[in-house]
C-alpha cells in the first residue's frame, strides 16, 4: 500500500493511547510485507484506535486483509474473538446493559449462501418449517456504535464495558425517525447530504464529527449546529429502514434487495446486515465471543478504473430533479461492462468539470451501482437550460437542477398526483398503486381525477366496490377540513413545503399569492432572492392547474395573518412553541393547529429561538435539560392549557 504518514490529529490520538513506539516506527509497519505476529497485532490495534477516534489511517478492506493475515498466523488468537473497542479516551468505563458484539463478515454471495445453509440447518434441528424462515436486511451504518436504554447512552466500548455519553442527548442529539428512546443498540451518525453541503469544508470525514459529538470537551460550534438542525442522530437498529421476507426470496433477488437497502438512508454505510428474525433460531445458534451466529454483514471489495466521459445527458426524475448521466467509453469493472454512470448532481458536473473528454475514476463496489469517485482530468461541463421531458426552463435548487413544471411535465405527472393526495392526508384511496394504474389511462392532472366517475374506474379495471369507494374518497377529500397551507403544499412547488406555504399565507390569501412579485416575497422574513425566484416560477407553472382544482370547492381553513396574531390577546401570540411527548388534550397535530390559531409559531425542534417547550408524557429528562440549557421555558401540557386560557401571560 502507499506510504502512511500520520497527521496531527492521528498523532494526538496515539499520544493519548500511550504507545511505547514512535510515530515513525508505527508508520513503518504499514510498509512491511512480512510482519511478525506482535507487529501485526500492533498495527491492528493502532488502526482500530485511529478509526474509532475518527481519524482512520486505512480503509475497512485493508483492515480486514490484515485480520486475515493474523488468522493465518494464529487462528485462535484472542484478538480474533474480541470486539474491536470504540475508544473514547477521556471517559471512564461502565458496564453495558447487554453485550454488544461485532458482526461476522462476508464478501461474496457464496459466503451468504453458506450462512443461509447454517440457518436452514438450525431450523431443521428445531423442526421449524422452511416456509417460516424470515430474514431482515438493513443498512450497516458506518457510525459510532452506541446503546440507549432510555436513561443512559453508552458507547459500545469492548462490547462489555463502554462509556456513559448521555451528554450527547443533553446537547440536543435526536433519535432518528422520531423514534422513542430506549430502543437499544444503534449508531451515532450524520446525514451524508448535510456533511457534503455544510461540514465537508470544516472536517475531513464524518468520523471526526461522530467522535466529537460524544466527547467530554466543549463541542465545536459547527457540530452543535448540525445537532440542532437534526443532521446528527442516534439511529437505533430497531427503527432502521429494512427489507424483511423469506430467505429464499433474498437469495433469488439478492442484487436487487442489496442495492435498494444500500441506498435506503442518507448516511454513510459500509455494507448491509442480514439476520434471521426467528427468535427460536437465534437462541439455538447463539454467539461466539465476537459475533452472533444468526447475523452476518455483507460487505464489498471496491474495484476502480480510469474512464473517459463521452457526453453528459440530463434525465428528469419523477420529483423534477435533473440527474446527469455520463456516457462512458465502455469499461470492464467487477465483471460487468460499464458504459453509463449517474453523476451525483449537476453542481458536481459544474464544479468538477464532468464533460466530454473528462477522465474520471470509476468505482464499482461489488454488486452496487458504479459511481464516480473523483475526476482525474476535468473538461468543459455541459449544463442543460431546459427540461428534457417538457422543455421548461430549469432552475437551481441547492446542488440540483430542477424542472419547476410540476403539473405538465410528463416525467413528473405520476409523482405529482401521488404527492398531492399524500400531502392532503384526508383520504385513503389514492396511494401509489392506484395512481400508477389510472395514469396508464392518460389521467395526468389532479383536476382530471376529480372528474372520474364510478364507470371510469370500472373501465380502468377496478371492482365495483373499489370504484364506489374511490369516488367516495374524492368527495371526502373536498369535504373534510384541511389547512390552506397544506392544500398549497400538495401541488409540490419547489422550495414551497408546508413551512414556507404557511409563512406566505400569513401575509397573503391563497389566491393572492399568484399575483405577488419576487420583490414582495423577499420582503417576507425567511425568503431569499433565489428561493423567491424559484417559488415565483413554480407558482406560475401550476397556476392553471391550481385554480382548476381550487374551484372544485375544498373545505379550507385560512392561515391566521400575522397582523391578526399581533393584535391577539393570547399569551402565546408571536411566541415559538415546540410540542413533544404524548398529549392528553388531543393529538400533537391538534395542539399545534390550535397554537397557530392563537398566533403562535410552531417548530419541530428546539433551538435558542424557542420560547416554550410543551411536554406531554414520555419525555426524556435529557431533552428537557437540553432545552433548559438553551434558555427555553419548559412547561407541561397542563401548564400550557392554563397559560392559553389565562387573561395574561406567565
Amino acid at each position: 500500500m502507499s506510504a502512511v504518514k500520520f497527521n496531527q490529529q492521528q498523532l494526538s490520538v496515539l499520544d493519548e493511547a500511550d504507545l511505547q513506539q514512535s510515530a515513525s516506527e508505527l508508520e513503518s509497519l504499514y510498509q512491511s510485507n512480512n510482519l511478525s505476529l506482535d507487529n501485526l497485532l500492533l498495527l491492528l490495534e493502532v488502526s482500530n484506535a485511529l478509526y474509532r477516534a475518527g481519524y482512520p489511517v486505512i480503509d475497512d478492506q485493508s483492515y480486514d486483509q490484515y485480520l486475515d493475515q493474523l488468522k493465518d498466523k494464529d487462528p485462535v488468537h484472542p484478538y480474533l474473538t474480541t470486539v474491536e473497542p470504540e475508544v473514547v479516551v477521556d471517559s471512564k468505563t461502565v458496564p453495558l446493559p447487554q453485550k454488544m458484539l461485532s458482526t461476522d463478515k462476508a464478501y461474496s454471495f457464496e459466503e451468504i449462501k453458506k450462512w443461509s445453509d447454517r440457518i436452514l440447518k438450525a431450523a431443521d434441528e428445531l423442526d421449524v418449517a422452511e416456509s417460516d424462515i424470515q430474514v431482515r436486511v438493513t443498512p450497516k451504518l458506518d457510525g459510532y456504535a452506541a446503546f440507549d436504554d432510555g436513561q443512559t447512552l453508552y458507547t459500545r466500548g469492548d462490547g462489555v464495558r463502554g462509556q456513559d455519553v448521555t451528554r450527547a442527548f443533553a446537547r440536543g442529539l435526536q433519535v432518528a425517525n422520531d423514534a422513542e428512546r430506549g430502543l437499544g443498540p444503534g449508531e451515532i451518525v450524520i446525514k451524508k447530504s448535510y456533511f457534503d453541503e455544510v461540514l465537508s469544508k470544516h472536517f475531513e470525514n464524518s468520523r471526526n464529527i461522530q467522535a466529537a459529538i460524544i466527547a467530554e470537551k466543549k463541542i465545536d460550534a459547527n457540530i452543535q449546529k448540525a445537532i440542532d438542525d437534526g443532521a446528527c442522530v442516534f439511529y437505533p437498529f430497531a427503527a432502521i429502514e429494512n427489507w424483511t421476507g423469506h430467505y429464499q426470496t433474498l437469495l433469488n433477488d439478492f442484487e436487487k434487495i442489496v442495492e435498494s437497502i444500500w441506498n435506503a438512508v442518507d448516511f454513510d454505510i459500509d455494507g448491509v446486515i442480514i439476520e434471521t428474525t426467528n427468535e427460536e433460531i437465534k437462541a439455538h445458534m447463539g454467539a461466539t465471543r465476537h459475533h452472533h451466529r444468526w447475523q452476518i454483514a455483507y460487505k464489498v471489495n471496491d474495484e476502480s478504473a480510469e474512464v473517459e466521459v463521452v457526453k453528459v445527458l440530463p434525465q428528469t426524475s419523477r420529483t423534477g430533479r435533473l440527474s446527469p448521466v455520463a456516457e462512458l467509453i465502455p469499461t470492464k469493472l467487477s465483471g460487468a461492462t460499464i458504459s453509463r454512470v449517474t453523476v451525483h448532481h449537476y453542481n458536481m458536473v459544474k464544479t468538477n468539470g464532468v464533460g466530454p473528454g473528462a477522465v474520471v475514476q470509476l468505482v464499482r463496489s461489488g454488486l452496487v451501482i458504479p459511481k464516480i469517485e473523483k475526476v482525474i482530468k476535468a473538461a468543459e461541463p455541459e449544463l442543460p437550460e431546459n427540461c428534457p421531458s417538457c422543455g421548461s426552463h430549469v432552475i437551481w435548487e441547492s446542488d440540483h437542477l430542477m424542472c419547476p413544471n410540476k403539473t405538465d411535465c410528463p416525467a413528473q405527472t405520476e409523482n405529482t398526483l401521488i404527492h398531492f393526495f399524500k400531502t392532503l392526508g384526508n383520504n385513503d384511496g389514492f396511494g401509489p398503486k392506484v395512481i400508477e394504474k389510472i395514469s396508464g389511462f392518460n389521467v395526468k392532472h389532479i383536476h382530471q381525477i376529480y372528474q372520474l366517475t364510478i364507470e371510469d374506474f370500472v373501465k380502468f379495471g377496478f371492482g365495483d366496490k373499489t370504484s364506489q369507494n374511490l369516488v367516495d374518497q374524492l368527495k371526502a377529500s373536498r369535504e373534510i377540513e384541511i389547512e390552506d397551507w397544506r392544500f398549497l403544499a400538495a401541488f409540490g412547488v419547489s422550495r414551497l413545503g408546508g413551512g414556507n406555504c404557511e409563512k406566505l399565507l400569513q401575509h397573503h390569501t391563497l389566491t393572492e399569492l399568484f399575483d405577488i412579485s419576487v420583490e414582495d416575497m423577499v420582503k417576507i422574513d425567511g425568503f431569499a432572492q433565489l428561493s423567491a425566484e424559484a417559488i415565483f416560477e413554480g407558482l406560475a407553472n401550476i397556476r392553471e392547474e391550481f385554480f382548476k382544482v381550487y374551484q372544485l370547492g375544498f373545505n379550507l381553513t385560512q392561515t391566521p395573518k400575522l397582523s391578526d396574531a399581533g393584535n391577539s390577546d393570547s399569551p402565546v401570540a408571536g411566541k415559538t412553541l415546540v410540542f413533544t411527548g404524548t398529549m392528553l388534550q388531543g393529538s400533537r397535530g391538534d395542539m399545534e393547529k390550535q397554537a397557530k390559531g392563537l398566533g403562535a409559531k410552531v417548530a419541530k425542534s428546539v433551538t435558542g429561538k424557542t420560547d416554550y417547550l410543551v411536554t406531554g408524557e414520555k419525555v426524556g429528562e435529557a431533552k428537557i435539560k437540553a432545552a433548559q440549557e438553551k434558555g427555553v421555558t419548559v412547561i407541561s401540557e397542563g401548564e400550557y392549557l392554563t397559560l392559553i386560557n389565562a387573561e395574561s401571560g406567565l
